[in-house]
C-alpha cells in the first residue's frame, strides 16, 4: 500500500475484517507521494480505492487517525458519492460556487458506537455493551461474572450477559451449555432439557439473557457452572443503547456449535444503503432447532 505509514494500521484492520474486496482494491493501489497538507479521504479516492470500500471502513471506525470518527468519515465519503468529476476547464467554475461550509455533527454517544462497532467488526475495543446496562442488572442483585468466583458452591446466584457461544452436543443428552460475557469475564451455564422446555424461545433467539441459577464449582479443576432454574430475555434492553432505539444483531462469535444453522430472515430485509446506526445490529449467536 502506498498510503502513509499512520493510516495504514486502520486501512488493514478494515480490509480485513469488513469484508472489503482484497484483490480489487490491490489492483487499484497506487503509490502516494509525501504532500505537505493532511491526507484525506478524498485523497484515498484518489489514489483508487473505491468509494463502497471507503463507506465500509467509515463505518467501522477506521479513521479516527485522520481526525475524523464515525459519523464525520461517513458524511465526508457520502459528500464523494455524490461529487462529480469535473469537465475541461471547470476549475473557474468550481471556484466560483466558493467551498463548501463546515458542518458541525452532533456528536455519537459512545453507546451507539459500540452497537456500530459490533454491526461494522463483530467487536469493540470501546466498551462492552454490558457497561451501560450494568445499573440496571446491579438493581436486580446481578453479579458480575468477576464476582462468581467469590460465590460459594450451591448458593443462589443471578447472572446476566451477552449470548457468545450456545452448544448443545449430541453425547449430552439434550443438555445445552451457553456462554454468557458481560464486561469483566464470561459465565458457562448449564441448562437441562426440561429447563430448556420450559424457555426454548428465550435459549434459542435472545442475545442477551439474564439466568437465575445456582453455583457449581468442580474443586479440582476451578471451574465454575451455574445451573440454571429460570432464564429471562433481556434483549430488548439493548435498544437503549442506541438513539433511535434499534437492537444489535449479528453474529458475534464464530465459535458458536450448531446443528442446523441457517440464515437469519431479516439479513434479506436489510439495505446495504441504510447507516449503521439504523440497522439492528447485534450479537446474535448461531441458534440451533
Amino acid at each position: 500500500m502506498g498510503f502513509p505509514d499512520e493510516y495504514c494500521s486502520c486501512y488493514v484492520l478494515g480490509r480485513e475484517n469488513i469484508r472489503v474486496k482484497q484483490e480489487k482494491i490491490n489492483r487499484k493501489d497506487r503509490p502516494v507521494k509525501k504532500a505537505s497538507r493532511p491526507f484525506s479521504l478524498a485523497d484515498f479516492a484518489r489514489s483508487g480505492v473505491p468509494l463502497p470500500a471507503l463507506e465500509k471502513l467509515a463505518s467501522a471506525d477506521c479513521f479516527r487517525s485522520l481526525g475524523l470518527d464515525r459519523r464525520a468519515a461517513l458524511w465526508e465519503v457520502k459528500a464523494l458519492t455524490k461529487a462529480k468529476p469535473l469537465p475541461l476547464f471547470a476549475y473557474a467554475d468550481e471556484k466560483d460556487q466558493g467551498p463548501e461550509h463546515p458542518v458541525t455533527l452532533p456528536e455519537m454517544p459512545l453507546s451507539e458506537h459500540v452497537v456500530n462497532d459490533y454491526q461494522t467488526i463483530k467487536l469493540s475495543l470501546k466498551a462492552h455493551p454490558m457497561e451501560f446496562l450494568r445499573p440496571r442488572f446491579a438493581a436486580e442483585r446481578v453479579t458480575d461474572n468477576a464476582q462468581l468466583k467469590s460465590i460459594k458452591h450451591d448458593r443462589n446466584v443471578t447472572v446476566a450477559g451477552v449470548v457468545l457461544v450456545r452448544q448443545r452436543p449430541g453425547s449430552a443428552k439434550g443438555v445445552v451449555f451457553l456462554t454468557l460475557e458481560d464486561e469483566f469475564a464470561v459465565c458457562n451455564v448449564v441448562i437441562w432439557p426440561d429447563v430448556l422446555e420450559a424457555h426454548r424461545a428465550t435459549v434459542m433467539g435472545a442475545r442477551l439473557m439474564c439466568i437465575r441459577g445456582r453455583v457449581q464449582l468442580e474443586k479440582k479443576s476451578g471451574i465454575i457452572h451455574v445451573i440454571a432454574h429460570k432464564i429471562e430475555d433481556r434483549t430488548h434492553w439493548l435498544a437503549e443503547l442506541t438513539e433511535d432505539g434499534t437492537t444489535m444483531r449479528g453474529t458475534l462469535a464464530r465459535a458458536d456449535e450448531v446443528k442446523r444453522p441457517g440464515p437469519d430472515p431479516a439479513d434479506y430485509q436489510q439495505s446495504s444503503t441504510r447507516h449503521p446506526r439504523n440497522v439492528r445490529v447485534i450479537p446474535k449467536s448461531r441458534d440451533f432447532h
